[in-house]
């Protein structure tokens, strides 16, 4: 229960960054999101693993460090995290959406596909990998991957490369329901490319 806890917690503070600091900050809001997503993994990475993110989750299922029953669970607190990080931006805090611009749905998908799976295989590389266990930054590599992705392809899909973030988002109103698939599929096929890619390429050269 304690890991699933921690899912939701980290979750819920990346979509409250995502939604106020998205609202108010201007350019320097992935910066803001960086920084929250990195904190969260050090305050919960021992835990859970600091996922915060199903596609995330799905790669390190595919890299076997996750078992089937564990992925659905974490999969429902990250989405309820998210949820409800939208919905305090909205009635508590009274933010309101800052409506983006229109998206080119292919371009769209393309990127949150790059973009989630840097962010997985950054993950799988730094806080589940043999050869870097204990590594003290690996916080601050997923935090920036994950600043760096919203620098990059933000300006093209608006930088969700997370499903839970996606649906926050759409809650808060800043993303069309319309479009939701496309966060939910790209960001998945990122993630369980990464994995993929990791089991199948890297992970051998551990044994």
């Amino acid at each position: 229960m304690k890991k699933y806890i921690v899912e939701f917690i980290g979750t819920f503070f990346l979509v409250l960054a995502v939604c106020m600091a998205g609202s108010k900050a201007g350019n320097m809001a992935p910066l803001a999101i960086g920084a929250t997503l990195m904190v969260m993994i050090y305050a919960g990475g021992y835990v859970s693993g600091g996922h915060y993110n199903p596609a995330v989750s799905l790669a390190v299922f595919i890299r076997g460090k996750l078992a089937a029953k564990e992925l659905i669970i974490y999969w429902i607190a990250q989405i309820l995290g998210g949820v409800a990080a939208a919905l305090i931006t909205l009635k508590v805090f009274d933010y309101a959406p800052t409506a983006g611009e229109e998206i080119n749905i292919m371009r769209s998908f393309i990127a949150e596909v790059i973009g989630t799976f840097a962010l997985a295989y950054v993950v799988l590389n730094v806080a589940t990998s043999t050869k870097t266990a204990g590594n003290s930054n690996y916080g601050l590599a997923i935090g920036f991957t994950v600043t760096a992705m919203a620098y990059t392809l933000g300006p093209v899909s608006r930088g969700a490369f997370n499903p839970a973030v996606a649906v926050g988002a759409s809650v808060f109103g800043v993303f069309e329901w319309s479009t939701i698939w496309l966060y939910v599929v790209g960001c998945l096929l990122g993630g369980a490319l990464a994995g993929i890619t990791y089991t199948y390429i890297i992970k051998p050269d551990e044994d």
